[in-house]
């Protein structure tokens, strides 16, 4: 992209679920429901560290598919904030499995108002589905704005100002005179902890923060949080045991204006 770029660091994420109003098409064509009465983002609370008042403008994630991504504990790939700030997450080439890596971008105001303006341009202020939802196993593409969703489901219909106006959500594609800093890596405070507790013999490793089963249900598991820098590295596959019970864990990093497990559901 224009500009400086600095490398990105790859954070083991897995994925959150979002609730996402299902609206039925209209025999395979888009429909939409009543605009809301105010396009304005609902306030979130703020992280220590995060600019007071910051809220999350506009989101968009994938879900669905055969392979069934965006599930429980799934990072979105984008997220607006009323700051400036973006959080995009991409998969980090060659990794096995792969993991997401989170990056920190920082729009100026006009060009943040002029995306914002041109996502309402093309229908986000409103929630509505676009293509059919008779398509098994199809993939999702979903985009929050304030409490309006919108639903894509793939291929869409091409050429609709939904689709066109995603490309204006990539931040490889915006030029360096609309940012008010170089992209950087995003480094969460906290992690959330996320424990499924598994059966069968062999090795466990002893956990090394506070005991996986004191947590919440919330992602599709037992939800604890910690300090970033003093979660262990995991991967699928590796069992952990905590206060004689065998877990497998999944790290989900803490987004802007997330402070609890229950801002993961």
């Amino acid at each position: 992209m224009a500009g400086p770029y600095l490398r990105r660091v790859p954070v083991l994420a897995c994925a959150a679920v979002v609730s996402c109003t299902a609206l039925t098409s209209c025999g395979g064509s888009e429909t939409s429901g009543p605009p809301p009465p105010s396009a304005t983002p609902t306030a979130s609370r703020s992280a220590p560290g995060e600019p007071v008042g910051e809220r999350l403008v506009l989101r968009w994630r994938k879900t669905g598919g055969i392979a069934g991504i965006g599930g429980p504990g799934s990072l979105p790939e984008f997220s607006l904030y009323s700051s400036g700030r973006a959080i995009a997450a991409a998969e980090r080439p060659g990794s096995r499995p792969p993991d997401r890596e989170l990056t920190q971008y920082r729009l100026k105001p006009r060009a943040l108002r002029r995306l914002l303006d041109g996502a309402r341009a093309a229908g986000f202020d409103r929630s509505h589905t676009v293509g059919s939802d008779q398509i098994a196993d199809a993939v999702v593409t979903v985009v929050t704005m304030g409490d309006a969703t919108t639903r894509i489901i793939e291929p869409g219909w091409p050429g609709s100002g939904e689709a066109m106006f995603l490309k204006h959500l990539d931040p490889d594609g915006w030029p360096a005179d609309d940012q008010a800093a170089p992209p950087g890596p995003y480094t969460p405070e906290r992690t959330a902890v996320l424990a499924g507790e598994i059966t069968g013999g062999g090795t466990a490793r002893p956990w090394p923060l506070g005991p996986l089963g004191d947590g919440v249900r919330a992602a599709g598991g037992i939800c604890t949080l910690a300090p970033s820098a003093k979660v262990p590295e995991t991967r699928p596959g590796t069992a952990w045991r905590s206060e004689g019970t065998t877990y497998s864990v999944r790290l989900r990093p803490l987004l802007p204006g997330e402070s609890s497990c229950g801002d993961l559901d």
